[in-house]
């Protein structure tokens, strides 16, 4: 692009950055699709998951409708479809069983309605409406298909048949870490007002005051999660809260999902190979009600999203809430295991990069960190451009997870960055770490 004027570099760079994003996001897509054949497209390999050839056209059709009708204007590519892609009209379970749109067909309109979006990028203005502001609908759609590629990503995890993806291990661990950290009482900002592409439940920034507590400097790994397994945690009852003990017993859970004993020593199953575990990774694939057991059985519990928030964002020094635990700039492979780089977990000390102020390692990346809150919205929250994005889940059925995954992309996760699930879901990238209130002696 030539001679733009100076008052245009900030546009210029925005259309850049969006322009990045949404390149970044469609070559993960095309990548976990053309990893498998048709058949393995359309198939649906869990009831609780989409077939992936769903989610391929569910992403286009986001974009369609908020990109090419509502900011463009434009007119409809496939207006007779939106209803098929309608994630509040089908259940996952159903979804097999409607006229979706072939895989050859679904690549098809992704990629119709994605040439006609980077049309409409080169002209629009970021100003006027709230939705384009800063680029905003851009950035959510970037996100929105990021987090159905980690989706996808899970069901390729659940797939049976031979492998078909392949990333470099991830780094080694190149520090220890200690057992615990203390924070401070005090307040803090928490959520955020002024990120651009936060999303609705992130807003607005508002202030928390909490007492001194004590929060695990890493998450749990697999080799500690292993001696609750061995001390027979899942066969006593005195560790699990009511709704966990029933959920367990029905459900006859034993280890986490993908586990597996073989001879004396457990295994797990990773994306079609299976490997010994990992002692020092933390430990995945485990539900809400997996984790409140393990923190009783440890004499913990499990942080509330507050008290895990203010251990990734709070300065000491400066009293500040920043962006990330390392600071305002954005993840590098050196702060965090994020974007699908690696397939696993990074063993626990793997980024002293990414550590807190207080010290505090991986809160971002590696796995989603199951809190003990149910999903809110912060005071003040306004549903910001749909109530179905996060309102419509707001309640005590849901938890909080935070931190994001190796799964998850950068341009989906900050330390303000909530997730949500049901607590007894585990296909999901999910682990944790514990915390407890701060003893007397402690905070002397």
């Amino acid at each position: 692009m030539t001679d733009v004027r100076s008052d245009d570099r900030p546009t210029e760079s925005l259309r850049d950055r969006i322009a990045t994003e949404l390149g970044r996001a469609r070559d993960r897509s095309v990548r976990l699709t053309e990893a498998v054949d048709d058949d393995d497209l359309v198939r649906q390999h869990s009831p609780i998951m989409s077939p992936l050839v769903w989610d391929l056209a569910h992403i286009g059709n986001q974009e369609e409708l908020w990109l090419l009708r509502d900011v463009g204007g434009r007119t409809p590519v496939r207006q007779d479809i939106d209803e098929l892609y309608d994630a509040f009209k089908h259940p996952r379970k159903d979804r097999p069983a409607l006229p979706l749109l072939g895989p050859t067909e679904a690549r098809r309109y992704v990629g119709t309605v994605r040439d006609k979006v980077f049309d409409l990028l080169d002209g629009v203005r970021f100003e006027g409406r709230r939705l384009v502001t800063d680029g905003f609908a851009f950035g959510m759609i970037a996100q929105h298909e990021q987090q159905h590629d980690e989706t996808m990503l899970a069901t390729h995890q659940l797939r049976a048949g031979p492998p078909v993806l392949s990333a470099p291990p991830p780094p080694p661990s190149v520090r220890p870490v200690g057992a615990e950290v203390l924070v401070p009482a005090g307040r803090f900002t928490m959520g955020t007002s002024t990120d651009p592409w936060a999303l609705d439940n992130e807003r607005p920034g508002h202030p928390v005051d909490l007492p001194a507590y004590v929060i695990d400097a890493a998450p749990v790994t697999n080799a500690a999660y292993l001696a609750f397994v061995d001390d027979g945690g899942y066969a006593d009852p005195r560790w699990w809260s009511g709704p966990g003990w029933q959920h367990r017993s029905s459900a006859g859970l034993t280890a986490p999902m993908h586990w597996r004993r073989d001879g004396t020593g457990w295994g797990c199953t990773r994306f079609g190979r299976y490997a010994p575990l990992v002692p020092d990774e933390p430990v995945v694939h485990v539900g809400y009600h997996e984790a409140e057991a393990y923190a009783a059985w440890a004499g913990k519990r499990l942080p509330t999203e507050a008290e895990w928030e203010k251990a990734a964002r709070w300065d000491p020094v400066s009293g500040r809430s920043r962006r990330y635990p390392w600071g305002d700039e954005d993840p590098t492979p050196e702060h965090a295991n994020l974007g699908q780089r690696h397939l696993a977990p990074a063993p626990v000390g793997a980024y002293p990069a990414g550590a807190s102020p207080l010290g505090v390692h991986q809160l971002i990346g590696d796995v989603w960190e199951w809190t003990a809150s149910p999903f809110l919205g912060y005071p003040g929250f306004a549903a910001f451009p749909y109530r179905e994005y996060s309102e419509v889940f707001f309640g005590s059925d849901y938890r909080v997870l935070r931190g994001g995954s190796f799964g998850t992309d950068p341009v989906a996760c900050r330390g303000t960055f909530r997730n949500w699930d049901l607590p007894i879901r585990r296909q999901i990238f999910s682990g944790f770490r514990c915390a407890r209130d701060a003893r007397p002696d402690e905070t002397a």
